[in-house]
């Protein structure tokens, strides 16, 4: 009966090592001078004033007070990226998921249950 289980064991370990090693890509580049590798994007600029591009957009909240307890829809976004001079416009209404990343140049609308404007924060 010794026989039998060492048989079978050893099968099962060659089973479970021909099944990792089907796993591996043979064709995966080892080093990042393949030139199947993207190249990084090129850093920001900064210009003389010591802001990046991406910084130098402006979020005016304060020519667009006027839209909060206002109703919304999708064509009034272009009138408020337009009036707060922002490169990019997220709405967010209750209950929806957001990134926690500060983007100077991006209008957050908040609305409520109704869509109603209910704040408009920059970042």
């Amino acid at each position: 009966m010794k026989p039998c289980t060492s048989l079978v064991k050893f099968a099962a370990v060659s089973a479970c090592a021909l099944l990792l090693t089907a796993c591996v890509n043979s064709q995966m580049p080892i080093s990042p001078a393949n030139d199947d590798v993207d190249a990084a994007p090129p850093p920001p600029t900064v210009g003389s004033s010591g802001a990046s591009d991406e910084q130098a957009a402006t979020c005016d909240l304060d020519a667009i007070q006027s839209a909060v307890g206002e109703p919304f829809d999708d064509a009034n976004v272009a009138q408020l990226q337009s009036d707060s001079g922002t490169r990019q416009v997220r709405v967010l209404r209750p209950g929806d998921m957001a990134t926690m990343d500060h983007r100077p140049d991006r209008l957050n609308v908040h609305l409520d249950d109704q869509d109603m404007v209910e704040d408009l924060r920059c970042g």
